[in-house]
């Protein structure tokens, strides 16, 4: 009797909230995955629901077992950095239904599985002013969902996906449908599906890390929208501007995007786009452009980017114009410029760039080229027909059948662009890149 009496204390003075709602379930740790050993399972509704406008709720150290429901305008849910809150594999996690909500520090595991109901760890509907900050989300299908909402804020949150699924089959790391006016800054989203922006306007993707995803950021519909400072490898596509149109894209690196899809940029119908001094290495393609600017006069300008140790520098799906090619760096490509439907790429403007195999002199040292840089497409020609040759790409074989078809074409070349003002020394051109500042230092 004198053991239980004081084991009772020991409960009440630990975790006052669950004992006087009543919230502790013994036993059930034992059930969940994630579970800290030995943490006791707290109901969490109870405590959403005993929640005024403008309190802030603290977590113990403890399991916390959902779905929640945030019902109560500008609360605070704070996981102090040791709160684990579970789905139960029933839906998704947290559900915030109430303006100005803020979820930060929680860990957040267990969703349910159905990608038609989208079960993730948050799920914001309709609702202005959320912070999502500082979360880890592991083993839900999707991370966050945010349907119809402006003006939140998602910041510095480790996101992955079910780990036991295919990568077709897991979910997204994040997810916009009609929301705009969003901040999302300094995530870290790995072994996810896409990150997936559709319908969406004015929202900022800056400073974020992307890691073995299928697409590090797809845009779709979605106009106006600003991306800085990124850094995602190792994906099938580093960016995809799908039917999107005046994006800023700047100072981002994206490398490693390999495969038969893999591209750092693609663009598909999309006009009057800004892609500014970004990187893209060691991938299949730097860019893709397939029917791009759609609006011919609506002009997409790459302006001050390097592309380098890529399979195609730029791939075009078909001859076109519209878009401004200008102080680029092109070097360590196997092929600077592929026209996968034939023809060239000459009637889009090309002015001042580098290209690492140009054969001029610069007698004036201005470091412009004393003539134009052009563009000749010889046995490139023979993939064209058969596809297998390109697994010789490179070798010695094709080498010398370049050589001589320059010397003496036995095939008439084809002739794809020309920079009337190429740059002819890098290392004088080359800008040292303007680093990223995280502005949060751990503090929202």
């Amino acid at each position: 009797m004198k053991k239980g009496f004081i084991y009772l204390i020991l409960i009440l003075y630990t975790f006052p909230v669950a004992a006087q709602l009543g919230g502790y379930k013994p036993g059930l740790e034992h059930e969940v995955k994630g579970a800290p050993p030995g943490a006791p399972v707290i109901s969490l509704q109870p405590l959403l629901d005993s929640l005024q406008p403008g309190d802030t709720l603290k977590l113990q150290a403890a399991l916390y077992h959902g779905p929640g429901h945030i019902r109560t305008e500008g609360v605070v849910i704070d996981g102090q950095g040791h709160a684990t809150i579970t789905g139960l594999h029933k839906r998704s996690v947290l559900y915030i239904e109430a303006p100005n909500v803020t979820v930060r520090n929680c860990k957040l595991i267990n969703s349910g599985d159905s990608p038609d109901k989208i079960d993730c760890a948050v799920k914001v509907n309709k609702q202005n002013g959320f912070l999502i900050y500082n979360n880890k989300i592991e083993n839900t299908l999707f991370g966050i969902d945010v349907f119809w909402s402006e003006y939140g804020k998602i910041l510095h949150n480790d996101i992955t996906s079910i780990a036991k699924n295919t990568k077709g089959m897991k979910g997204d790391a994040i997810r916009f449908w009609y929301s705009k006016n969003n901040l999302v800054q300094e995530n870290y989203w790995h072994q996810v599906r896409d990150m997936v922006v559709w319908y969406s306007e004015a929202n900022q993707f800056i400073g974020n890390k992307g890691d073995g995803n299928r697409y590090s950021i797809h845009f779709m519909y979605s106009h106006n929208n600003k991306i800085s400072y990124n850094h995602f490898s190792n994906s099938s596509v580093g960016v995809f501007l799908m039917y999107s149109e005046e994006t800023i894209m700047d100072y981002n690196l994206i490398e490693n995007s390999q495969g038969v899809t893999g591209m750092c940029l693609g663009m598909k119908e999309t006009s009057s786009n800004q892609i500014l001094n970004n990187r893209f290495l060691y991938s299949a393609r730097g860019i893709y452009i397939d029917v791009s600017p759609f609006v011919p006069w609506k002009k997409n300008t790459i302006q001050g980017n390097e592309i380098a140790f890529c399979g195609t520098g730029i791939e075009f799906l078909k001859d076109q114009e519209g878009n401004v090619f200008t102080d680029n760096l092109f070097h360590d490509n196997l092929q600077q410029i592929f026209v996968q439907g034939g023809g060239g790429a000459y009637r889009n403007k090309w002015e001042h760039n580098y290209w690492d195999d140009y054969e001029g002199y610069d007698k004036d040292r201005d470091n412009i080229g004393d003539f134009p840089y052009r563009l000749y497409e010889y046995h490139a020609r023979l993939w064209r027909f058969n596809p297998d040759v390109k697994f010789f790409f490179g070798a010695p074989i094709l080498s010398l059948l370049d050589y001589l078809e320059k010397l003496a074409p036995f095939s008439k070349p084809v002739f794809i662009m020309k920079d009337k003002k190429p740059i002819f020394n890098m290392k004088i051109y080359l800008k040292k890149y303007e680093p990223y500042k995280p502005m949060y230092n751990g503090k929202e």
